[in-house]
């Protein structure tokens, strides 16, 4: 896919999350790794819904902003994922309200953050991690991602928003998609002790879509 089509890609998606609510202001952040190991990223303090393609920040993959503004402060929480995800084509990180609620519950296992509430929160995001809060742009955020040694795409940032490595952009996206749904389930059912996956189903769904969920799943 060509860098043109790429750039028009992350403003179409963006705009379409920003229009929907699920990441307000200029809140939220979208990259994509290129075939020379760098990536394109969002811009600081742009809104998703409102990016020009010309102006979306070219990393080099030193890092070096290569062309267009100056890039997000989330860059670290980016690069991290992308060196401890070698698979992935892309990264979104959004303040999503519900994915954000849940990140501040007591009682969220840092390993598994959401039960097995659906098939296809297990398909599009396996288990999500939560990682303690870091301020905004710290770097040490990128330590706590890659102590997680890659195993997780869908990570919670305790009192700050999800982020989600995928395949591609749409995947990224998508997977966010559903584990701000998922959230929002958890939410709505919280305290009503909900009938989640059995490990059976559990096993058949990785069985048949290849899921690597190890251990990481509780039963609810």
């Amino acid at each position: 896919m060509s860098e043109a089509r790429i750039r028009e890609d992350v403003c179409r998606f963006g705009r379409s999350l920003f229009e929907r609510g699920l990441t307000p202001g200029s809140s939220g952040n979208i990259s994509v790794r290129l075939d020379d190991g760098g990536f394109l990223v969002t811009p600081t303090n742009a809104s998703l819904g409102f990016l020009d393609p010309a102006r979306l920040s070219h990393l080099a993959p030193d890092g070096r902003l290569v062309s267009g503004d100056a890039p997000t402060k989330e860059v670290p929480l980016h690069g991290a994922l992308y060196q401890t995800r070698r698979a992935a084509g892309a990264v979104v990180h959004l303040h999503s309200t519900h994915s954000v609620a849940l990140s501040m519950l007591p009682e969220i296992d840092p390993r598994a953050a959401l039960p097995p509430l659906t098939a296809y929160y297990l398909m599009k995001c396996g288990a999500t991690a939560l990682v303690p809060y870091y301020r905004p742009g710290d770097p040490a955020v990128a330590d706590a991602i890659k102590g997680l040694a890659g195993t997780y795409s869908s990570v919670l940032l305790a009192n700050h928003g999800p982020v989600v490595a995928g395949d591609t952009l749409e995947a990224a996206v998508f997977a966010m998609e559903e584990l701000e749904e998922t959230a929002k389930l958890y939410l709505l059912l919280r305290g009503l002790n909900p009938r989640c996956l059995s490990p059976e189903q559990i096993a058949d769904l990785s069985k048949v879509f290849g899921l690597k969920l190890g251990d990481r799943m509780p039963n609810k």
